[in-house]
């Protein structure tokens, strides 16, 4: 896919996505690691303004991830899976010969 200026970027929902992602990354910081440098703080808000350009570069590309609504029409969509085995044709692998190992030769007792 090439670059194309003219393909909407979702950026309202790009920047919701990099909030949220800075929003959890300073809360694990703060509260698990005991983090309180002004320099990691400053590096997650740097992390999440990168994550909303690469992926509005992304979108520009062509690419759009979908969102869980997408996702689980579809999966209603989709027929249920059958589980466990289907009535395809069985294993035609023969069995492995028996082999000291497996007991399938006996050669006494070692002393």
């Amino acid at each position: 896919m090439a670059w194309d200026s003219a393909r909407p970027v979702l950026w309202k929902r790009f920047a919701k996505e990099g909030v949220v992602f800075a929003v959890g990354m300073t809360a694990i910081m703060y509260l698990l690691a005991g983090q309180r440098d002004p320099g990691s703080y400053i590096g997650v808000l740097l992390g999440a303004f990168m994550y909303v350009g690469v992926v509005g570069a992304m979108a520009k590309f062509g690419y759009v991830r979908k969102t869980f609504a997408q996702l689980r029409t579809e999966t209603a969509a989709r027929p249920p899976r059958q589980v466990g085995r289907t009535a395809a044709a069985p294993s035609t692998r023969a069995r492995p010969r028996p082999t000291s190992r497996t007991g399938g030769v006996s050669k006494g007792k070692r002393r």
